[in-house]
């Protein structure tokens, strides 16, 4: 438990950061099941539109720290090609 004032603090900190955090989180898997929905339906224009929504949201959460850079890029990476394999 924590003793000091600061202490108190940052865990009464670390309680919003957490709220926070979770709720980008959340809002970026709900954007990316979008776009694998959109792919599950064959879907191009769909699936293309999903994922320029999609983009922007997951850069955010790199800006804001939640989700790691290459994570970010990889995801990215990979549902693009499995976007421009649609035929």
């Amino acid at each position: 438990m924590a003793n000091t004032p600061q202490s108190k603090k940052r865990a009464r900190q670390l309680v919003n950061r957490t709220t926070v955090n979770k709720a980008r989180r959340s809002r970026i898997r709900t954007f990316l099941r979008k776009v694998e929905e959109a792919l599950a339906s064959g879907d191009k224009t769909a699936a293309t539109a999903a994922l320029q929504a999609a983009q922007p949201e997951l850069m955010r959460g790199v800006a804001k720290g939640v989700v790691h850079k290459n994570t970010a890029a990889r995801k990215m990476s990979r549902l693009t090609s499995r976007v421009k394999a649609i035929a």
